[in-house]
């Protein structure tokens, strides 16, 4: 990973910041309301339209009955404007949120110490939440590293 990190990964067992960001509708969204009833699957990714980023999303998308369902909702989150989120929403018909981090720019990839200073974006950190708010799992990749897809489905076949 990038020297450039800000903040400290959370661990498991530690409790998850709460943050609350605009989807690609505009329409603010906060963590603590989502996990109020189940786990939420935070997905870091570094940007819109980008092919690591577009499959990484539509495996998730392809699978979404395992992502989104009544233990689980897959929240996606980038540094990108909510313009640019609810374009590709659209070009590429993703069924669940996508959040916008881009101001105060990367706020919520620092909380989660996934922001490269570098570079600007947030690397593709992957965070389970419980609903009492304390992270349940997690993964971390850099910059050019795909997340495999299975891991995802072990972590929430697991709840």
């Amino acid at each position: 990973m990038s020297p450039d990190l800000a903040g400290r990964v959370p661990l498991i067992g530690d409790r998850a910041p709460d943050l609350t960001l605009p989807d690609q509708h505009g329409d603010p969204t906060t963590l603590s309301a989502f996990v109020a009833d189940r786990h939420v699957l935070l997905v870091f990714y570094p940007f819109a339209f980008s092919s690591i980023c577009t499959g990484e999303l539509l495996e998730i998308q392809l699978n979404i009955d395992e992502f989104a369902n009544d233990r689980v909702q897959v929240v996606a989150i980038s540094c990108d404007a909510t313009y640019a989120l609810k374009a590709w929403a659209a070009h590429e018909g993703y069924r669940f949120p996508l959040l916008s981090d881009f101001w105060p720019h990367g706020e919520a990839a620092r909380a989660y110490g996934v922001f490269d200073e570098g570079s600007g974006m947030a690397l593709r950190g992957t965070f389970l939440v419980g609903p009492d708010m304390t992270v349940r799992w997690s993964l971390v990749h850099g910059p050019g590293e795909q997340r495999p897809i299975g891991v995802l489905h072990e972590a929430v076949r697991d709840l």
